[in-house]
Formats: structure tokens, C-alpha cells, sequence
């Protein structure tokens, strides 16, 4: 049997019905055997403030810090607010690359992909924290790009993927996955 690669999944929404939390249970399940993709909650860190870290930081930065550095990739599922990052997914890559010069992020290959309600399916929110994960050392992959427009349609009651977007999850994923071992397979 090839490496399982594990790979924390940030999801910047913290609605537990979120279209983003549903994005991101369905490509665990599309995922290949060679992924294991595991969320990792973002909604109890504190505002990053850097007088409260160091030595003695906060448990739930340790906790995130901890789980990221255990990850062999990344995920980030997102939505997108105000054409931008929300505010728990960038307090999350600011606690997660602090402190200075012990990234938790950096080398690990990653991928992005953002769904929204409206039509540009979160594309500000995806080059947002592609801009992010370049200054971190995260080698991000560019194709397919993945933006889910018209997003609230897309999944059933239960979060499965309808038939129309299912096709592209798994095209993603599966890309995803010649990616990561690619990126990580020296990790």
C-alpha cells in the first residue's frame, strides 16, 4: 500500500450547516484512498495577539499549532466575505504562522478552493489566501482552480454533492492527491 497522506482542512466558516463544512465532509468522502483529510477547528483560537503567545500561548494555539505541524498538506475551504478572507480563516493563518519564523504552514503542499452563494464563487477569498500561503512557503496547486459559484444549490439536505458539481469535486481531489504526493512525498 502507497503513503496516506493526512491533510488538515481549514474551513473558514464556522456555521455547522455551512456550504463550505459541506464542501469539505464531500471531498473527504471523494477522496483516494491516499488522502486521510481531517477538518481542523479554527473557531476557538483567539484574535492572534502576540502578547499573549510564547512560551506559555494559549491551549487551543498550541492545539491548532500541533495539528498543522502533524499534517502533511493543506486544505483551505472557504467562503468568501466582503471580496476577501473571513476573519476566522485569517486569524487562523496568522496563528498558525506565528511565531515569527516557526511556521507551522511553511513546505506543505496545499490547495484552495472557495464556494459562495453568488456567482463568483468566492474568488477574492481565493486569491486572498493564495497571496497568504506564497509569503508562508506553501506550494499551493494552480489547476484546476476551483471557485463554486451558485454554491447553495449544490449540495442535498444530508451534504452530498449533486450530480452536476460531483464530477468536478472529484476531478479536484484526485488532482489534489497527485499533488500532495508529489510535494510531500520527501516530507
Amino acid at each position: 500500500m502507497s503513503k496516506v497522506y493526512t491533510v488538515a482542512v481549514l474551513v473558514g466558516s464556522l456555521r455547522k450547516a455551512s456550504i463550505n463544512r459541506k464542501l469539505a465532509l464531500a471531498l473527504a468522502d471523494l477522496a483516494p484512498e491516499s488522502l486521510k483529510l481531517e477538518i481542523v477547528e479554527i473557531g476557538d483560537l483567539p484574535l492572534y495577539d502576540e502578547d499573549i503567545d510564547g512560551p506559555s500561548a494559549p491551549g487551543p494555539y498550541v492545539r491548532f499549532r500541533d495539528q498543522l505541524k502533524a499534517a502533511d498538506a493543506l486544505l483551505f475551504v472557504s467562503p468568501e466575505y466582503n471580496r476577501s478572507i473571513p476573519a476566522p480563516m485569517k486569524n487562523a493563518i496568522d496563528v498558525g504562522s506565528r511565531p515569527y519564523g516557526q511556521s507551522a504552514f511553511s513546505g506543505k503542499p496545499g490547495a484552495v478552493i472557495t464556494a459562495s452563494p453568488g456567482a463568483l464563487g468566492g474568488f477574492g477569498a481565493n486569491h486572498s489566501i493564495r497571496q497568504c500561503m506564497v509569503f508562508l512557503d506553501v506550494p499551493l496547486m494552480q489547476q484546476p482552480e476551483a471557485y463554486l459559484g451558485g454554491a447553495a444549490t449544490l449540495f442535498d439536505e444530508e451534504g452530498k454533492p449533486s450530480e452536476g458539481v460531483r464530477p468536478f469535486l472529484q476531478k479536484f481531489i484526485d488532482t489534489y492527491a497527485g499533488w500532495v504526493e508529489r510535494h510531500a512525498g520527501g516530507r
